[in-house]
């Protein structure tokens, strides 16, 4: 009796989840941390198990991320979707008509906007994925991300590793002078490093710094 008990829990408990991936309620899902923390790779995976649930999905990036390719959402280690360029966050709301995942990478490069996009989408049953840098290469919140953060029904923080002593990166530190806040780049430009080696090669470029 406690064996029939037990599978019949388990079926249960698989189907729902499997009910779940398909049936998903709208909801804002924020995927968040440094470069090279996997950022995009997860928001990949979650919107190739959409397509495999038989979901309408549809992934948007930004204009100005040329990076790796001009229609494609790329991960450092060269996984890739297809997707949609937008320049404005208001473009993302008028192509997402009749889609059940909207997946959105490098969000950190779109305008506030995206914030109200996000919570239209989700409410009126979308399931949104998004993806970016929390903070810039300084350490200040980077554009509508905080807000995202704020909103979302799930904030995932995905860490690289500090190139200097191996624990958890905190922050993108940037290699040279250029003071541009956006500054497409990888690891030529960009270092992860975790918040004492941060403030260690801080202290090194900047000495006078109160």
């Amino acid at each position: 009796m406690v064996v029939s008990y037990n599978l019949i829990t388990f079926a249960i408990m698989m189907n729902d989840n499997h009910s779940g991936e398909i049936h998903r309620p709208g909801r804002i899902e924020v995927v968040c941390g440094s470069m090279f923390s996997g950022k995009t790779e997860e928001l990949i995976r979650r919107v190739k198990r959409a397509v495999f649930a038989k979901q309408r999905v549809e992934i948007f990036k930004p204009s100005i991320d040329t990076r790796y390719s001009d229609e494609e959402v790329v991960s450092h280690d060269r996984n890739a979707i297809r997707s949609t360029i937008v320049d404005t966050s208001a473009s993302i709301l008028l192509l997402s008509s009749d889609i059940d995942v909207v997946g959105i990478d490098e969000a950190q490069f779109l305008d506030n906007g995206l914030v109200d996009v996000c919570n239209q989408l989700a409410n009126r049953g979308v399931r949104v994925i998004v993806a970016g840098l929390d903070m810039d290469f300084k350490g200040v919140p980077f554009g509508p991300m905080p807000a995202l953060c704020a909103i979302a029904d799930e904030v995932t923080k995905v860490h690289a590793i500090c190139v200097k002593c191996g624990a958890l990166a905190y922050v993108s530190h940037r290699l040279g002078n250029e003071e541009k806040r956006v500054l497409l780049g990888e690891k030529e430009q960009y270092e992860p490093l975790c918040r004492e080696c941060y403030r260690k090669a801080t202290e090194k470029e900047f000495p006078n710094k109160p």
